[in-house]
């Protein structure tokens, strides 16, 4: 939308960690560059003077009695080329799943045509769910994951997209994997110019990411290589770390640590750096990742099927380390952040409370590992925008107009008022399906 307009109506958002935000039928000022310029309570004084000159100006839109506008969500890691087979074969170990599954799929995103087809529906899929900002991996080809940046820039999301890099020729298929560690190198680095060259062409952004798959597909000289770009260009960094205990001894062999400092050895832990997954990762990991900034991708989904443990969430918090919420499809099978954030509570209290009834109850679990609702809400939104630099996931002053309008008239039983303004949130948080998302704005601008 051109120009400044306002908003009217109920919102939700996290001010922080614990606590969630509920301001009834406030007033959200946009700009034209799609940023909240301000926001207006009812009983603030300039509220009545300002929504009559937005509705005088005819640039006032007024929600429905039954919506609620919730910040965009902020998914930290999926695979677009694996969306076709969201669903398939997680019942196979990970190593099996990667390559008769996996490999195969990813090496057709050749065919532009194809590509095309795919990865224009998984970012309309995607926002039709009300993820505003996607993490991206593409695949190892760079031609398809430049198409894959410029389709999130003109359907209008917040896309960060990385050409995967997999050069080790005895841990890879000789079909699917870059030709040398200088390729793989080299063709990143002309990945990140062409998509910086049409970055500023698209009013949400689109960026460049590097993208070793993980450490047991890459060579130490490709690892090398990449950790140079990375200082070279600033740009953000995502990678699998310690996700299963496959992958996790794996890395500890070669190197005698885990992911997490080998990829520090490779210049690769920055503070734009972004994890999938780190279940496994030691309390010396977890502190050199506090230490850098950089943060976690948790995959709560995917980690039920292929990590065999659960994330301690709120004890690596806890430590001071940043983490947002991720689908991973197709690992994860859903690309919905609202059932990853339904998915990571349900699996906390499983830690908690442990998950094993031949044992007593006081010592089935991992005590203090729960997380509520607020928590994976404040995850999904606050914490991805945290994860990126970016100013998304709160409905506050300088921050991008990226929301989605619920409509919880639908799907939501409410025979009786709730005794909490929290209430009605948790009820959106858990019951909401994408028929009830009836609109998505990115950086103020309509894209469901």
């Amino acid at each position: 939308m051109s120009g400044k307009w306002a908003v009217q109506g109920t919102a939700f958002y996290s001010a922080d960690w614990d606590k969630a935000v509920c301001i009834k039928n406030g007033l959200f000022c946009i700009d034209e560059k799609g940023f909240i310029e301000g926001v207006y309570k009812e009983e603030d004084k300039a509220y009545k003077t300002v929504r009559e000159k937005y509705l005088a100006d005819g640039c006032l839109k007024i929600l429905g009695e039954t919506e609620a506008m919730l910040p965009g969500f902020v998914d930290l890691h999926l695979h677009a080329p694996q969306w076709p087979q969201a669903g398939t074969a997680l019942d196979r170990p990970l190593e099996v799943w990667l390559g008769e599954y996996t490999f195969p799929l990813e090496a057709k995103y050749r065919d532009l045509e194809f590509a095309y087809k795919v990865y224009q529906d998984v970012v309309k899929t995607t926002l039709s769910h009300g993820t505003t900002t996607a993490l991206y991996f593409a695949t190892v080809d760079r031609e398809p994951s430049v198409l894959l940046a410029r389709l999130c820039g003109e359907l209008g999301q917040r896309g960060l997209v990385g050409k995967v890099v997999m050069d080790d020729p005895a841990a890879n298929p000789g079909f699917y994997r870059d030709a040398s560690w200088e390729d793989g190198v080299k063709e990143t680095e002309r990945f990140i110019d062409e998509v910086l060259e049409f970055q500023d062409s698209f009013k949400q952004r689109v960026y460049p990411v590097i993208t070793p798959r993980f450490i047991p597909s890459c060579t130490d000289e490709s690892l090398k290589g990449l950790g140079k770009l990375a200082g070279k260009y600033g740009v953000h960094v995502q990678t699998h770390c310690s996700e299963s205990d496959w992958e996790h001894q794996l890395v500890k062999e070669r190197y005698g640590v885990n992911d997490a400092q080998a990829l520090n050895r490779f210049g690769l832990l920055t503070d734009k750096t972004v994890l999938a997954h780190a279940v496994f990762l030691e309390m010396e990991d977890v502190k050199l990742l506090a230490e850098k900034k950089a943060s976690i991708a948790h995959s709560p989904l995917s980690n039920a099927y292929f990590a065999g443990s659960v994330l301690p969430f709120r004890e690596f918090r806890d430590q001071g380390v940043n983490i947002g919420m991720a689908t991973d499809i197709s690992g994860g099978y859903s690309p919905s952040l609202y059932h990853a954030q339904r998915q990571a509570v349900i699996s906390s209290r499983m830690l908690n409370e442990g998950a094993d009834p031949g044992l007593p109850a006081g010592s089935r679990g991992r005590k203090d590992s729960a997380i509520a609702l607020n928590h994976a809400f404040y995850a999904a939104t606050v914490g991805g925008g945290t994860a990126l630099g970016l100013k998304v996931g709160k409905l506050e002053k300088g921050y991008s107009f990226d929301v989605q309008i619920v409509d919880y008239g639908e799907g939501i039983p409410r025979f009786c008022p709730e005794k909490r303004e929290e209430d009605l949130l948790h009820k959106i948080l858990l019951l909401t399906e994408s028929r009830s998302i009836k609109e998505v704005w990115v950086q103020g601008e309509k894209v469901k």
